[in-house]
């Protein structure tokens, strides 16, 4: 029992991994002994963070844009010169877009469902490989969505594509997990509430104190939070669990 939580020597994928939630993760792996890939689409801002983690362990950039075809397969060939296999998979690149209802626009809606939604189901096909020879019935590979406490309550912002995709990543998760359990792939998700993020950044800056307040924990999270959460989904820990949305937000998504 005492190595549960065990993840050293495992090759993990973090996309998204430059900043925010997915550099959180990606953090926590480097200092639990993982070998980890991050990608984004900012070369410059992957390969700073990927130099700086390095210094605490083995971390790589593999930058590139998860909105288009092209860009995911660049990851999978990318990854398949250098790897023979992968461990974990942690399908975290996002994007939001906020409007008010009647002017919503297209692109912004497309462009959010292109990486929140598409982006994982076609990442995850494309490393089918390389998770197929990492999985065992002992010590299945892992998948693992970023969703968000807004795919299970909507919120108040008006930020359509955002809810919708993150309660469609939700389903995919499940879906996926019924098909790929009995390959030795185990896929979950994490549905983060407030986090110190880019993509939060405006929003804690405005009503930072009222979300802490209204928390049933008084704060947001930290970075061990999320990690946490992921190590868990990514060791010995989880080898039963599949299918699972876990909320990371300190209750807020069941008040």
């Amino acid at each position: 029992m005492k190595n549960l939580f065990d993840v050293r020597g495992k090759v993990a994928l973090v996309t998204g991994g430059s900043r925010g939630i997915g550099e959180m993760i990606a953090t926590g792996f480097v200092e639990a002994g993982c070998k980890v890939y991050i990608s984004a689409r900012k070369a410059q801002v992957c390969n700073e963070l990927a130099e700086e983690l390095s210094k605490r362990g083995t971390c790589i950039s593999l930058p590139c844009d998860l909105g288009t075809r092209e860009g995911i397969e660049f990851l999978g060939s990318e990854l398949a010169k250098r790897e023979e296999r992968l461990d974990i998979l942690v399908n975290n690149a996002g994007a939001t877009w906020g409007e008010p209802i009647d002017e919503y626009s297209e692109s912004g809606w497309d462009k959010v469902m292109n990486i929140n939604l598409k982006g994982p189901f076609f990442v995850t096909q494309k490393m089918l490989p390389l998770l197929r020879k990492a999985g065992t019935h002992e010590d299945p590979a892992r998948v693992i969505n970023i969703a968000s406490v807004n795919g299970i309550v909507p919120p108040e912002l008006e930020t359509y594509a955002y809810s919708s995709s993150k309660a469609g990543c939700i389903m995919l998760t499940r879906h996926l997990a019924s098909r790929l359990a009995r390959e030795n792939i185990l896929v979950n998700a994490i549905a983060p509430g407030p986090f110190p993020s880019h993509m939060m950044r405006a929003t804690l800056e405005t009503f930072g104190e009222e979300i802490k307040a209204n928390n049933p924990r008084k704060r947001i999270g930290t970075p061990e939070d999320i990690a946490g959460v992921a190590i868990f989904l990514s060791s010995r820990a989880s080898a039963y669990t599949t299918g699972a949305t876990i909320p990371c937000d300190g209750g807020s998504a069941e008040v």
